[in-house]
């Protein structure tokens, strides 16, 4: 999903990513001999970016002021074209970063490049781990030097746009969860209006090169740029369906490759069907953190019981829906910072905290948590942003169900079980049944020749990115292993501590190794009050 937060677009406002991640349903039929055709040619073309990349390097500056990235952080560009089927047409920019390594020039093993999700997340801030002196990752950065960038149509490369910002902001939005026809009419037009949005804001031309494939090739191109024959990648979330298609069409050019919180790579789940099965899990991590919310009555004074708890959420929500918390703060707004905790145990105190203070009379920590803050035009730019390339990537990446009667009976079936994000999931989505632009066949991921052993780290729990991805994907990627959090539910799982998984992921990353078979681990330690 997106980056890490889902801005769910219309029926809610609010947090992903990562996000992320959903999207069609159509089974992909076989590539035909066009498509291989222009697949060949495209291959082509990022031979021969790659080749010009390595040619003219990366001019490493002191980044600009208000990117945030203090030094030693440095920043720079990489040019890559904007369709790989004519390399020598219109190019455009990714921004990239880097920190060196903290070792010795002999510890030093090259680049490890990172993707956060989305799609539509930046990795920009990944060399802030090592100016930060995260511990989870003192070891690996000792021997590499951490590279993060936009991809495209992110941030500062070449971003893309499908709303005003301070429209699309604007709180409160409609009630995702329809009342009535008339309700799932108004919210059909509003995603026919946003997929015409992005045409007009975008350009066909932008708008059909928005590929989980394409990103692959510039991931590749900035590869060359950096001077590194092979690359070391670590992706999460979306990040890690991007390392799947990156090392399905590059499998000679990778080092090693972390994967963690895993897209299902299946043709058959990109993009539709991943978001059904989203839907699904993320009742299940509501669950969970209602329990604990109910475990720890003491703090928080909602109720003793789950169904406790989702009678004061059930409550609440009625109450918004009824008259906005201090104006703006509606059912959507309120979805959009309550389906934090299901992705994020980081998330379950703050969010309890404010859901207890609003029962104990003082509303404001909600409000403040969940409206948006219409004098951060910096921000709802990026956020924005962040939900255009979601939105693009995932329309552009299949073929998706057209039929309104399909999108209707599919969510009004899950949302009988699964009411916690199934219809906000669905609109959020919807566009897709109506871009503007082709339509893409997923590639089939698979493991290519000179592919080493890939490390896929995987909670039991993840609602974002349901555990069948991983095991997927473990079977497609021979050779590779898997690291399973049992009975843990957290989205990104190798930046907690858990000493179980880190040291795997420091023996991985630093000398290459895997265990001699899949690994359990326990539950990294769960919230505290």
């Amino acid at each position: 999903m997106r980056p890490k937060n889902r801005a769910v677009v219309f029926g809610s406002a609010g947090a992903l990513v990562t996000a992320t991640l959903i999207a069609g349903a159509v089974a992909a039929p076989a590539a035909s001999a066009d498509s291989r055709h222009g697949q060949d040619r495209e291959a082509r073309g990022a031979a021969v970016a790659a080749d010009r990349a390595a040619r003219a390097g990366i001019d490493w500056q002191d980044c600009p002021a208000d990117w945030g990235l203090a030094k030693p952080i440095q920043c720079g560009y990489v040019s890559v074209p904007l369709d790989y089927a004519h390399p020598y047409g219109k190019q455009i920019k990714l921004a990239v970063d880097r920190i060196g390594n903290t070792g010795t020039k002999g510890e030093r093993q090259g680049a490890l490049v990172y993707n956060p999700g989305g799609p539509g997340g930046s990795g920009l801030r990944f060399p802030a781990r090592v100016t930060s002196k995260n511990p989870v990752w003192a070891n690996v950065a000792k021997a590499y030097d951490f590279v993060g960038f936009d991809p495209r149509g992110v941030g500062h490369s070449t971003p893309i746009s499908c709303a005003d910002p301070q429209e699309y902001v604007k709180a409160p939005k409609p009630d995702p969860v329809p009342d009535s026809e008339a309700d799932k009419l108004a919210q059909r037009k509003l995603a026919r209006e946003y997929a015409e949005g992005c045409y007009e804001r975008t350009g066909r031309a932008m708008l059909e090169q928005m590929t989980t494939p394409n990103t692959a090739r510039d991931l590749d191109v900035i590869r060359a740029a950096l001077g590194e024959k092979k690359i070391n990648y670590l992706g999460v979330s979306y990040g890690t369906y991007l390392g799947a298609v990156y090392g399905t069409l590059f499998p000679g050019h990778v080092r090693r490759m972390l994967v963690d919180s895993v897209v299902n790579p299946a043709r058959e789940n990109i993009w539709y069907e991943a978001n059904l099965n989203q839907d699904i899990a993320f009742e299940g991590r509501w669950k969970d953190w209602q329990d604990w919310v109910a475990k720890n009555d003491a703090s928080f004074h909602l109720g003793t019981t789950r169904d406790a708890v989702q009678a004061k959420w059930l409550q609440l929500r009625a109450t918004a829906k009824k008259n906005p918390i201090g104006g703006v703060v509606g059912p959507a707004e309120l979805l959009g910072f309550f389906q934090t905790p299901p992705y994020y145990d980081s998330s379950w105190v703050p969010v309890a905290t404010a859901f207890s203070k609003y029962f104990a009379g003082d509303p404001q920590p909600l409000i403040d948590a969940a409206a948006p803050d219409m004098s951060d035009t910096a921000g709802n730019i990026a956020t924005e942003n962040g939900n255009a390339v979601y939105t693009a990537v995932e329309c552009a990446d299949a073929k998706w169900p057209t039929s309104w009667h399909k999108w209707d009976r599919d969510n009004t079936r899950l949302n009988a079980k699964y009411p916690f994000l199934t219809w906000s999931n669905a609109w959020m989505n919807l566009p897709c049944a109506t871009w503007p632009v082709k339509q893409r066949t997923p590639l089939e991921v698979k493991t290519g020749k000179g592919l080493p052993p890939v490390l896929i780290v995987q909670s039991t729990r993840d609602a974002a990115t349901p555990y069948p991805g991983a095991v997927e994907l473990h079977q497609r990627f021979k050779g590779s292993r898997l690291i399973t959090e049992k009975d843990a539910g957290s989205h990104g799982v190798t930046g907690l501590v858990n000493p179980c998984i880190n040291s795997r992921v420091d023996a991985y990353l630093l000398t290459g190794e895997v265990d001699g078979a899949d690994v359990t681990c326990g539950p990294h330690a769960t919230p505290k009050p």
